[in-house]
């Protein structure tokens, strides 16, 4: 029961973790624009994501422009939609997978051990695109904070981390820790002894002594 428990719990987490990075990745928040310093605040936020650039207005009406070119995009851009779109496929498919290894499940309940190899196999697919969202996060995050702090990057032109990040962040870290508690929920096999031999009574002497 407790195994079975865990195992919820974990797939839960990854579940929780893959929406948060289809969510991260749809979002235009990756990074703002920064008004600390000298930097005049003026009627309008500007935000950038993986797939358009925003503008919201003091009156609260958002412009959103899609980027035109693919080919005109840095290619440290391009890298992290890809490592994004991968993480959401490998959670996809780690879902799929998962579920069928769930306990609760009835799918293949005559094999057990086929039962309990895709539950873990499930949480090893939830790793992998977790930490392939983390990498993509971080690594963007990574080049919002060197443009900050460079000093030939001009001071209207600064961003700042994006909410997109906080939960891309939180979000890889949901299942990479979800897909931890799917392998862990595996019961250790026990080391199964033969069985002891006995040893047959002796039998009484059915004859008399005689003196």
């Amino acid at each position: 029961m407790a195994s079975g428990g865990l195992q919820l719990l974990g797939f839960v987490m990854a579940f929780l973790g893959w929406i948060g990075i289809i969510i991260s990745t749809a979002m235009p928040q990756w990074k703002m624009a920064s008004y600390a310093g000298d930097n005049i605040v003026t009627a309008q936020a500007l935000y950038e994501g993986l797939w358009m650039s925003c503008a919201m207005q003091s009156t609260g009406q958002i412009q959103c422009k899609v980027y035109d070119s693919l080919l005109k995009l840095e290619s440290s851009l391009q890298a992290t939609r890809a490592l994004m779109v991968a993480s959401i496929l490998l959670g996809l498919v780690g879902v799929f997978v998962a579920v069928t290894g769930m306990k609760c499940m009835k799918c293949m309940e005559d094999d057990q051990v086929k039962k309990m190899r895709m539950a873990v196999f499930g949480g090893v697919i939830f790793i992998i695109s977790g930490l392939a969202a983390l990498v993509a996060t971080s690594w963007y995050g990574n080049r919002v904070a060197r443009a900050f702090y460079d000093p030939f990057t001009p001071v209207n032109t600064r961003f700042e981390f994006g909410s997109a990040l906080f939960i891309g962040w939180a979000a890889s870290s949901l299942a990479i820790l979800g897909g931890s508690f799917l392998c862990c929920s595996c019961p250790r096999r026990e080391t199964s002894y033969p069985a002891t031999r006995g040893y047959p009574k002796n039998a009484s002497s059915t004859g008399k002594d005689y003196v």
